[in-house]
């Protein structure tokens, strides 16, 4: 995105400011005012408010020199809604953000660094969650939760053709004709243009060895050996009837598809939500969670929520915004908002919001997650991947074609970028 489009937001989404608190001041009352902008990581809107309302009340007990106000925001029109504010210069002086969003706005110096609000905690964070908001060597957003996935299996299926539960993809590749004579799915998977690949192909890759990026961000890289590779592997699958037979454009629902119907035996990127559907169609005691599974490496997805500081903040409320970074990303803050919304910590003194095997599994997952490859092009590059993939499951294309194809387009795209 560039400064022009940003301008072109702050006039198409004018608007949506109208209702907005103005940039950080000093008020009449000689406080500091910060205003943050939340998105709901809450999705009971109710709660939502409720948690929110009483996180200001605390920060400004133990702050009484700083109004906190946190405006709750919807995710519709949210890059647009971001965008004008920085445009304007009006709007939040903190928001929470996507890796891939942070690295547009920082691109365009719509953020500031907050590696000072974190100084002292640095390493109490994964560190995957601080790459995600690292660029240029400087930190541009705080994690203040994360999200991650892993592997679930219809223990049923495999239990009844005696088979263990697949670890690696060789596990997978042999157990899917087995499966496959009895009408079943090895594997599902969720091709459609409409679904990000950070929750299908992308944890392949990365499986693989590969790499979506350049490690400068110049150049897309999944066009490799590592990337052949992982989209074969898809194919293999799909020619052994390893996947279900609309996996090419299926999207990731759980209700109403083949593996809530038993006919898939499982699902290699599963959040805790969808874990919770497949039980409620298939029996509780029929499904359990596993690690990511592994190739070349063991990976999985797992995208933090940045907390990151906009270049709205004026100097003189520095430290005030710093001082809310810190409270939000305390071990205490994210141990309370993991509980309240079912998320995990970013931070690795914090424990899981739950007990039991499942919350274990997640929590072991974490240090394979990767939050995806920031770049400011990143979802240009997965519009442009996206129906090759498609094509090569659909046997139009070779896996190496499809793949040479799509970074023909994305390397295009980058440069217009």
């Amino acid at each position: 995105m560039s400064i022009r489009q940003l301008r072109y937001a702050a006039l198409a989404a004018a608007a949506l400011l109208a209702f907005t608190a103005c940039s950080s001041s000093s008020g009449s009352d000689g406080k500091a005012k910060v205003t943050l902008w939340m998105y709901p990581v809450i999705k009971d809107a109710a709660a939502s408010k409720k948690y929110w309302e009483k996180t200001e009340a605390d920060f400004e007990k133990t702050h009484p020199g700083i109004d906190l106000n946190i405006d709750l925001q919807t995710f519709d029109k949210r890059d647009a809604q971001i965008s004008a504010a920085l445009a304007a210069g009006s709007g939040p002086d903190i928001v929470l953000i996507t890796p891939d969003q942070a690295a547009t706005y920082q691109k365009v110096q719509g953020l500031l660094p907050v590696d000072d609000a974190v100084a002292n905690q640095r390493g109490a964070f994964y560190p995957g969650t601080l790459k995600a908001a690292t660029f240029d060597g400087k930190l541009y957003g705080v994690p203040l939760f994360q999200n991650v996935n892993a592997t679930a299996y219809n223990t049923k299926i495999f239990a009844d053709a005696g088979l263990e539960l697949p670890r690696t993809w060789a596990d997978v590749l042999k157990a899917a004709p087995v499966l496959a004579k009895k009408g079943i799915a090895v594997m599902d998977y969720a091709g459609s243009t409409e679904q990000t690949l950070n929750l299908s192909f992308y944890p392949l890759l990365w499986q693989a060895g590969g790499a979506v990026f350049t490690k400068d961000g110049k150049d897309v890289a999944f066009d490799s050996a590592a990337g052949v590779s992982a989209l074969q592997f898809l194919v293999d699958l799909k020619k052994k009837g390893g996947l279900p037979a609309g996996a090419a454009i299926a999207g990731p629902a759980v209700q109403g598809a083949p593996i809530a119907a038993g006919k898939v035996a499982m699902r290699p990127v599963t959040s805790l939500p969808e874990l919770q559907q497949m039980r409620a169609a298939l029996g509780k005691d029929s499904v359990t969670l596993g690690l990511p599974l592994k190739d070349q490496a063991r990976a999985t997805y797992g995208n933090p929520g940045l907390l990151s500081l906009t270049s709205i903040n004026k100097d003189s409320n520095r430290k005030a915004a710093y001082e809310v970074l810190s409270y939000l990303s305390s071990a205490k803050a994210q141990a309370s908002l993991n509980a309240a919304a079912g998320n995990f910590p970013a931070r690795t003194d914090v424990q899981a919001p739950g007990t039991g095997p499942d919350f274990k599994t997640m929590t072991k997952a974490l240090k394979y997650a990767n939050p995806g490859e920031p770049s400011p092009a990143a979802r240009q590059v997965m519009s442009a991947l996206a129906p090759c993939i498609q094509a090569a499951l659909g046997g139009d294309l070779s896996a190496k074609a499809a793949l040479d194809k799509a970074a023909k387009e994305a390397r295009a795209l980058l440069a217009r970028s």
